[in-house]
């Protein structure tokens, strides 16, 4: 697999986008986007677990189940969410507007919507942004595509990688947006991914949902799921491969670039996350099973009081254990090592469950850090698992206070 610097997801063959100042926000920034496969292609999702979901997710549900998705549109700075029937209504002119100018159904379109909830969509602003968009679309617009659907993000978070899938080289790239109201359970998290390579739907539904679960379900802002959470793939074909149909080896080359793809756009957004100074990265070892592993380490980078402590730099591990013990997973504390590490250095609190004694000053020096990992040593199997967050912030409280207005 090789890392691509610079390229969007216009630089997949058959791909076009746009990203145009539509007039939703506020600020004047791009806020509406569209990519469209000129080839036809077949499309994945996992959407929020959030019982309250906005109205373009329930679109989604109904249009994913198209053997053909070549378009998705997306607005930013109304989430569509909480608006009732006539919301609904207006996420589906959204994908009628959007299938008549590019000549499909509205069935081949999905939408996507994020920003403030609970507030109608401007549908006349919609739809001449739309018309506008559809009309932008092409061969360049990937950045502008990325900064369209961005909303508190402070930059664009794309990733483009390519590999060798039965002797054909085949692209995967990958824009997202989140900042805040993140701690997806597949926030406000979206996520598109368009592939060139050949796979069933079936197939590429199972390996997004496989590559959720140790990517974007393992990260935490704020512990807020949104209403609108989002990951998509469309995979078009046009690399010529052939079709991955089942679970051999061109499948796992195909799934090391995904999972490459999603966990780098997912540390992406937490980097970025509303006031956040550093990135934490929480990995477990040695549980006794994964689901055990993944509870433990996204139950420590989701507590409030630990990403408090990070940025306070306060080596507070009592809060990292106590995180860990109501996370739910099965384990014994006496057996426990505790760690904090990063480039200036590696520190152990904890050993078999025993608090050590340790330099207060290293510890301060090595969570200044703008990446700071927490390794924990279970000593109770082979199972393991890594969780990112970032820390909790005067910021953060600021930006949100004010963000509906």
């Amino acid at each position: 697999m090789k890392i691509l610097e610079g390229k969007s997801i216009t630089d997949i063959s058959g791909i076009k986008a746009s990203g145009i100042v539509c007039g939703i926000k506020k600020n004047g920034r791009k806020d509406l986007c569209v990519v469209f496969s000129e080839p036809k292609a077949v499309a994945a999702a996992v959407f929020t677990t959030n019982k309250v979901k906005a109205a373009p997710i329930l679109v989604d549900m109904a249009h994913i189940q198209s053997g053909n998705i070549q378009a998705v549109v997306v607005n930013s700075g109304n989430a569509n969410a909480c608006t009732g029937e006539a919301g609904l209504e207006d996420a589906k002119e959204m994908a009628a507007l959007t299938a008549e100018y590019l000549g499909i159904s509205p069935q081949e379109v999905l939408v996507s919507s994020t920003g403030v909830i609970g507030v109608p969509l401007p549908m006349e602003t919609v739809r001449e942004g739309i018309k506008a968009a559809c009309a932008a679309l092409s061969k360049t617009g990937g950045m502008d595509a990325a900064a369209a659907i961005t909303t508190t993000d402070t930059c664009t978070k794309t990733i483009t990688v390519e590999t060798q899938v039965g002797g054909k080289t085949v692209m995967l790239s990958g824009m997202a947006k989140g900042s805040g109201m993140i701690h997806p359970n597949m926030a406000t998290m979206l996520s598109y991914v368009i592939t060139d390579a050949a796979v069933d739907k079936a197939v590429l539904q199972k390996a997004l949902e496989e590559s959720v679960q140790d990517s974007y379900n393992m990260i935490s802002v704020d512990g807020d799921t949104s209403t609108n959470d989002t990951v998509m793939v469309l995979a078009n074909g046009a690399a010529g491969n052939t079709p991955i149909t089942g679970f051999g080896e061109d499948y796992l080359q195909f799934r090391e670039a995904l999972d490459y793809v999603n966990v780098e756009l997912a540390k992406m957004v937490i980097k970025d996350g509303e006031g956040a100074t550093k990135l934490i990265e929480c990995t477990i070892s040695h549980a006794a099973s994964v689901s055990d592993a993944r509870l433990l380490a996204k139950s420590v980078i989701g507590s409030s009081l630990v990403k408090a402590a990070f940025f306070g730099n306060d080596a507070n591990w009592g809060r990292v254990l106590c995180a860990m013990g109501y996370s739910g997973a099965a384990f014994a504390t006496e057996t426990v090592d505790i760690f904090f590490e990063s480039e200036a250095g590696c520190i152990q609190l904890m050993r078999g469950g025993q608090p050590l004694q340790f330099d207060e000053e290293a510890a301060v020096a090595i969570m200044a850090q703008k990446l700071v990992r927490i390794k924990i040593d279970m000593k109770d199997g082979s199972a393991g698992a890594t969780a990112w967050g970032c820390d909790l912030s005067y910021e953060y409280v600021k930006i949100n206070g004010s963000y509906r207005t």
